[in-house]
């Protein structure tokens, strides 16, 4: 194994336990944020349908905690395959010719999510200047004031969920990188082969 191969099997392992740490705690976040979400429902429906009195902040609240349960699972899909895609071109080509059209399909995801990172984060200034017109934080609690929360708040989850979908890209790109030229067949995620067990 050549130095150019040893370096990049160290990087591509170095980044795929850094993606394997922070997914693992993306996904417990979002399970919370969809029990959250869950339970945001429910107490709506028995204030609109039991009390006949529906509460203003449930539904924005429920879009809140899905965005983020959104935006931190996400990686962990694309990561184990998760996504919807066509694969029949590649089930038909030659290993090595299937290995490089799924290179050239993650540089031009790499390059979408780039832009996509981009919007976001503009989309994150803009929701500086709006707020929420029914989640309040009470801040009365603390000597404060209740504030409306800024709308920044839920927009993060976009750009977040990017950057960590760019970071399995890479880790993507490496893992296909290595196969191409050295032949190494990588293990899956451990964390995907312990949900499968």
């Amino acid at each position: 194994m050549n130095f150019t191969i040893k370096s990049l099997l160290l990087i591509f392992r170095f980044l795929e336990n850094i993606n394997t740490f922070i997914l693992r705690i993306g996904r417990q976040l979002a399970w919370i944020a969809i029990l959250l979400m869950v339970i945001v429902i429910i107490i709506q429906v028995f204030f609109r349908y039991v009390l006949n009195n529906a509460l203003p902040w449930p539904d924005e609240v429920a879009r809140f905690l899905m965005l983020w349960m959104t935006g931190l699972i996400a990686p962990s899909a694309y990561r184990w395959g998760g996504f919807v895609s066509i694969d029949m071109l590649e089930r038909f080509l030659p290993k090595i010719l299937a290995n490089l059209l799924i290179f050239i399909i993650l540089l031009i995801s790499l390059a979408v999510l780039f832009i996509g990172f981009e919007m976001g984060l503009k989309h994150i200034n803009a929701g500086w200047i709006f707020s929420s017109s029914s989640i309040k934080i009470p801040f009365s609690l603390i000597g404060g004031k209740t504030e409306a929360m800024k709308l920044a708040w839920m927009y993060m989850s976009l750009p977040i969920g990017i950057f960590l979908l760019i970071l399995v890209n890479i880790e993507l790109i490496l893992r296909n990188i290595l196969s191409i030229t050295s032949k190494i067949d990588l293990p899956l995620d451990k964390d995907k082969e312990k949900l499968e067990a």
